[in-house]
């Protein structure tokens, strides 16, 4: 487990004033005993020809799951991965593979915003499906259920994905906004312009799954925002 800090590069940029005045160093972040686990299992693995980390779900029923990056103090910037997710042996119908990052995750964790993946979806065949792909949440008021009654298809979209298949993830942060690219395409997939917890909310940033996920995550890259 010591070569796990490895597998997670992270640039941090204080020119950003979003950014906390009180972020640590970039190698004080890496250093395995800065990452926690929070409901997940995690393990050193070598998958499809990188390696990185693979995260399963604990099996509790909460949105509260991920590898988090302690003394992160994260506010406005730029979050770059490769991740990819697929449903885990013996996980139900339901299980989609859910893969993203969660971001400005307060303190005991009971606030953050997260933009995750839904890797089956994306070549499902159902239109209806596809157009769910991808999903923005802000916890806790506001689950995936609440925000597709409440605002159909506004916090929703659709991208080519594959469960299983590396996927490279940029997510751009700053105040109430949040832009989601995929694939490293130009546009963004996704737009959210009123992230629920406002502007002022900061805090970590954690490699999130959800129920009945087994996921890998490699080439974290974080930084600032002018």
């Amino acid at each position: 487990m010591k070569s796990i800090f490895l597998l997670i590069i992270v640039f941090i940029s204080l020119t950003s004033r979003g950014n906390a005045q009180d972020l640590q160093n970039s190698s004080s972040l890496l250093e395995i005993q800065n990452l926690t686990p929070v409901r997940v299992n995690i393990s050193e693995e070598f998958y499809q020809g990188k390696k990185s980390l693979k995260v399963v779900d604990a099996g509790e029923n909460t949105e509260v799951k991920f590898l988090k990056i302690n003394h992160l103090n994260f506010k406005d910037g730029i979050i770059e991965i490769d991740l990819t997710g697929k449903p885990a042996e013996n996980s139900s119908e339901q299980a989609r593979g859910f893969v993203g990052i969660a971001f400005r995750i307060n303190q005991d964790n009971s606030k953050f915003e997260c933009i995750y993946l839904r890797p089956t979806n994306g070549r499902a065949q159902d239109q209806v499906r596809r157009n769910h792909s991808v999903q923005y949440i802000s916890f806790p008021d506001y689950p995936w259920q609440t925000l597709r009654r409440e605002f159909p298809e506004k916090y929703e979209s659709y991208v080519d994905l594959e469960p299983g298949v590396w996927t490279k993830v940029r997510i751009e942060v700053k105040g109430n906004q949040a832009k989601l690219f995929v694939h490293g395409n130009a546009q963004p997939t996704l737009l959210i312009n009123d992230l629920k917890h406002g502007p002022d909310q900061q805090g970590s940033i954690g490699l999130w799954i959800g129920p009945g996920t087994e996921a890998y995550f490699t080439n974290l890259v974080v930084s600032g925002i002018e």
